[in-house]
């Protein structure tokens, strides 16, 4: 076998001068049947005048047909770019994280719905849960300010458990929000966004064997997250109340955590209960006597058992519930609100609930809340020691978070409070905005032959939909795609829900995400996750307007299916 190089990478090798030795003996050793020596490349050295204008192509042989290949999405599949030929044993160079996360290393949805948007036409991305505008004028001009603040020039590292300016904002705002005084340099950690503050607590609780109780459907984030940490996930099932429930009837209806199938589920291996609310993928907001199931169940586990709250969507509570609403509409009025605008209406912290802040780490980060996910700061907030063993691990991951951002969110944060285009404040112009696009997309899912929850009956939070497919729609969806192979669904087979979001986005040119992604694999096997797609609503009123042009099509086409039928 021959093994040759484009004559860029020769001229680039040949710049690497001060790694000369410690280049040939690695190279010596991994590519010992290849025609050219590395002492060869090397020398070559000299036979070359550098011009930099030859870094800007791969292949300077045939620049012209040469594409530059992004490499990272092979990390979940296989790449043109990838050896014909594997000449090593691969399986026993892999690490442990690797092993434990075993079939789950391949596409995912996320992989496999990026490529197809890529290679159609989309008229309307209604798949990732991030929004398609600026953030908020107050918001970049904190971040212009910041990195143009001369004086404190927060351009360099930062304390590795947060920015001190961020930790006290954040410690003065959980204050409120948890009714007791949050010690901000002990108790507050700052991460790279939500996911990391998730993974560092699950790495500092979770010990091979330990048991992860998650409620189904649930962020298909958190399942490799606790196989990474040696943990086992039990799946407890949201069940799953439809309005009608007649023969035939197809309708909208609300998840609920019933209490018999927590305690079940129960065992001396518990050690965390995660907990999302809103809640990704359904929209779900739990409701305090479900709160108050969860933290029973805490107790029943006993002494080991703590609970990760994500509240990422806690700002985005569009329909709250109503006994929640009435409570706070009398604290208010009490006085026993100081000050309103700190207030998350409709959301309940787990962790003011009685006996829960010394079991409890919640996390949030800003992303969902200020439009700005790219920005990728976020936090666990909880007692010292539960907080004490993330800051001790902070820097074996991360020296810290951008300093820059954590500023520029310590300057955001007052100025949110303040009115905002017509509003008291800018969290109060966030949930009306959602929920006027909530209303916008739901329209015309109804109107589609979708069957939505109806927000007066059932609280909701976030900025999703997870619709319930219709019998038109079903019945529009070619026969040969359903059950069809395809390697990054559950099993390898696209079910109804893959089926559709597939022919949607190849087809329609909209991009929605099929639900089985969120359910477990055997669960999603059993046709548990057919009927139903997430469809995201934060997104311009222009995108959702021209989803709704598609989904009208869509519509026209499954009524004269079912008509011919």
């Amino acid at each position: 076998m021959k093994l040759g190089f484009p004559s860029s990478v020769l001229i680039t090798l040949c710049m690497v001068q001060s790694f000369e030795n410690s280049f040939v003996a690695s190279f010596s050793s991994t590519y010992s049947t290849s025609f050219v020596s590395p002492k060869t490349i090397l020398n070559s050295r000299n036979k070359f005048k550098i011009d930099t204008s030859l870094l800007d192509v791969v292949n300077t042989d045939n620049a012209e047909s040469t594409e530059i290949v992004d490499r990272a999405p092979c990390f979940d599949g296989s790449c043109s770019s990838d050896p014909d030929e594997v000449v090593h044993d691969e399986s026993s160079w892999v690490g442990e994280a690797t092993t434990r996360l075993g079939d789950m290393t391949g596409p995912t949805v996320w992989t496999e719905f990026g490529r197809l948007s890529q290679e159609n036409h989309i008229s309307a991305n209604l798949g990732q849960g991030f929004p398609d505008w600026v953030p908020p004028k107050f918001a970049v001009d904190s971040l212009v300010e910041a990195a143009l603040d001369v004086a404190k020039s927060p351009h360099q590292y930062t304390r590795t458990a947060g920015h001190p300016n961020l930790v006290k904002r954040l410690a003065g705002r959980y204050s409120t929000h948890m009714d007791r005084e949050i010690d901000p340099m002990g108790e507050v950690a700052v991460t790279i966004g939500a996911s990391q503050a998730l993974y560092l607590s699950l790495q500092t609780l979770i010990k091979p064997g330990d048991e992860v109780i998650l409620f189904e459907p649930f962020f298909d984030l958190y399942v490799n997250q606790i196989k990474l940490a040696g943990g086992t996930p039990v799946y407890v099932p949201l069940t799953f109340v439809p309005y009608d429930e007649s023969e035939n009837a197809i309708s909208g209806g609300e998840w609920v955590l019933e209490p018999e199938n927590l305690e079940k589920a129960i065992t001396p291996k518990t050690r965390t209960i995660l907990i999302n609310s809103p809640h990704n993928p359904t929209g779900k907001v739990f409701t305090q006597p479900e709160m108050e199931y969860i933290a029973k169940a805490v107790k029943m586990a006993g002494p080991q058992c703590v609970v990760l709250s994500d509240e990422v969507y806690k700002y985005i509570v569009h329909s709250p519930p109503a006994e929640q609403m009435v409570a706070e509409e009398e604290a208010q009025f009490s006085g026993q609100l100081q000050n309103p605008s700190l207030s998350c209406p409709g959301h309940i912290h787990f962790a003011s609930l009685p006996d829960m802040w010394d079991r409890t780490i919640t996390i949030s980060s800003a992303g969902k809340t200020f439009s700005a996910t790219g920005w990728q700061v976020g936090w666990c907030i909880g007692p010292k020691h539960l907080i004490s063993p993330i800051h001790q691990i902070i820097p074996y991951v991360q020296f810290c978070a951008s300093t820059v951002i954590q500023e520029a969110l310590a300057r955001a944060l007052p100025k949110a409070d303040e009115p905002y285009e017509g509003f008291s404040s800018y969290y109060d112009y966030l949930r009306a905005m959602y929920t006027r696009k909530r209303d916008l997309l739901g329209s015309a899912l109804k109107s589609t032959g979708f069957a939505i929850p109806d927000y007066n009956l059932t609280p909701g939070g976030g900025f999703f939909i997870f619709a319930r497919i219709g019998k038109d729609i079903a019945a529009a969806i070619p026969k040969e795609r359903i059950m069809a192979k395809n390697i990054a669904a559950p099993g390898g087979i696209a079910r109804q829900d893959w089926a559709l979001c597939q022919w949607l986005v190849e087809e329609k040119g909209i991009l929605c995400i099929p639900s089985s992604p969120f359910f477990s694999k055997e669960r999603a096997l059993a046709g548990a996750s057919d009927e139903f797609v997430r469809i995201a609503f934060c997104k311009t009123d222009d995108t959702i307007k021209e989803a709704a042009q598609a989904f009208s099509i869509l519509s026209e086409e499954g009524c004269k299916t079912t008509a011919t039928e």
